[in-house]
């Protein structure tokens, strides 16, 4: 199971392994696609892409879940770009024929650590003490990543699987 934590910037990926009781962490890290300069959008998403393409093959997980897009009205733009990063990461699943599973952020955050509303720091140190890490993952991107993945994995015990492309067990 992969988790993705999508941005233009800095997208994190966590790759772990098992089930609800037996999880392990394979691999982490982030993807920084070329800084904005002028007019370079498209190549900031080849980019982009063809890094999640490496990390889906050289990793090979069963699945994805990526978390949804979220808008806050005082930066639209951030959602509108968002939204490129999700469509590239999206694509690059779907060549790799990788089912993708889409989790809405409060409810990631809730499965982790217990509030919708957390922060990030919040999510890092449940991460750490999940995996028994020594220190919070870095950036936050990482931990958002892993949380992603550690959430789904935790959900399909509980409800016996996602619904494809309906958010967490099929709600909204």
């Amino acid at each position: 199971m992969i988790g993705i934590d999508p941005g233009l910037n800095i997208t994190g990926y966590g790759v772990i392994e098992g089930d609800q009781w037996t999880m392990e962490l394979v691999e982490a890290g982030v993807i920084r696609p070329p800084r904005p300069n002028g007019n370079n959008l498209a190549l900031r998403l080849e980019s982009l892409f063809e890094s999640v393409e490496e990390v889906l093959k050289d990793l090979r997980p069963e699945a994805m879940c990526l978390e949804e897009v979220y808008s806050h009205t005082d930066y639209p733009r951030t959602a509108i770009l968002m939204g490129h990063a999700r469509g590239v990461i999206c694509l690059a699943a779907r060549v790799a024929r990788i089912p993708i599973f889409h989790v809405p952020a409060k409810r990631i955050k809730q499965a982790v650590t217990g509030n919708g509303n957390a922060s990030k720091m919040q999510v890092q140190r449940a991460v750490q003490q999940r995996f028994s890490l020594g220190h919070p993952p870095q950036p936050p991107d990482v931990a958002d990543a892993l949380a992603v993945a550690l959430c789904y994995l935790n959900s399909v015990k509980a409800a016996n699987g996602f619904k494809r492309g309906r958010g967490l067990c099929g709600r909204r």
